[in-house]
């Protein structure tokens, strides 16, 4: 139904609309951003190409908009944020504060967001109401550390990716249970991009000299890999980096990366 004008008085009346095919249609996509064949043919066409100028042709094209940067802003994350600010400071930059990190991790953060420039840092945190009903005195890391970081790292990023198709993890392949990583994954119908997937310690760590790069604070009192403080110890001399994550626990990862390769 539409509008039209009376000839003889001028007058609007209802009538038909004289064309319906110049209203648009109204289409919602519940297709995934990347499959399986998107990650084939980057994989493919970046293959060889320098850490930095995949970085830059991908952030300047075809996923400029469409992608986040997130950063547990550890021991060796600043390696990738130098990278990454290089190309653009204004990308969205996600950290998960999950009420549990150390005080020198959260200082660090705000001071070398700040040093490299970046515009837009976005600071995502547990919902306050699931907290209260399955966290209420703060010490289920102590018996359910999967659920823990459920709650506290999982879920809040979950909620940060999702206005963006993709995202960027500082994930390494030399790190323990991470060998073969590739450069490109699907996570939940999402593009992650492993940038340093193939750069080893001695290459991380001279990055950090050429480019006079900050270390995390805690890193020279014996952290080599630092998560929230209670899950967090110092790893021993000859000891794995990743050794002071969740000692005791069988357990590797937090949860938010899932090996899909």
């Amino acid at each position: 139904m539409g509008w039209r004008r009376c000839g003889r008085c001028g007058m609007a009346e209802a009538g038909a609309v004289s064309d319906p095919a110049a209203r648009a249609v109204d289409v919602i996509s519940t297709a995934p951003a990347f499959t399986s064949a998107d990650v084939a043919r980057l994989t493919a066409h970046y293959a060889g190409v320098p850490t930095e100028a995949m970085l830059a042709d991908l952030l300047r094209g075809e996923l400029h908009g469409r992608v986040a940067l997130v950063s547990s802003f550890g021991t060796e994350s600043a390696v990738l944020l130098d990278l990454v600010a290089a190309v653009d400071r204004a990308i969205p930059l996600i950290f998960i504060n999950t009420q549990k990190m150390f005080g020198e991790t959260l200082a660090y953060r705000d001071s070398l967001a700040e040093h490299l420039g970046f515009t837009d840092l976005r600071v995502f945190r547990p919902d306050p109401h699931q907290l209260a009903a399955r966290d209420a005195k703060g010490l289920r890391w102590g018996y359910d550390p999967d659920g823990c970081c459920g709650l506290r790292k999982v879920e809040p990023l979950a909620r940060a990716l999702a206005p963006f198709d993709a995202w960027i993890s500082g994930r390494k392949g030399f790190q323990s249970g991470r060998a073969g990583l590739p450069r490109f994954e699907l996570d939940a119908g999402r593009l992650k991009i492993n940038p340093l997937a193939d750069w080893d310690k001695a290459r991380i760590d001279a990055h950090f000299t050429a480019r006079d790069l900050p270390r995390h604070p805690l890193e020279a009192a014996g952290y080599p890999s630092i998560g929230c403080q209670p899950c967090t110890s110092q790893a021993q001399p000859g000891e794995d980096p990743r050794a002071g994550r969740w000692r005791h626990w069988d357990k590797t990862e937090c949860g938010i990366h899932q090996p899909a390769f």
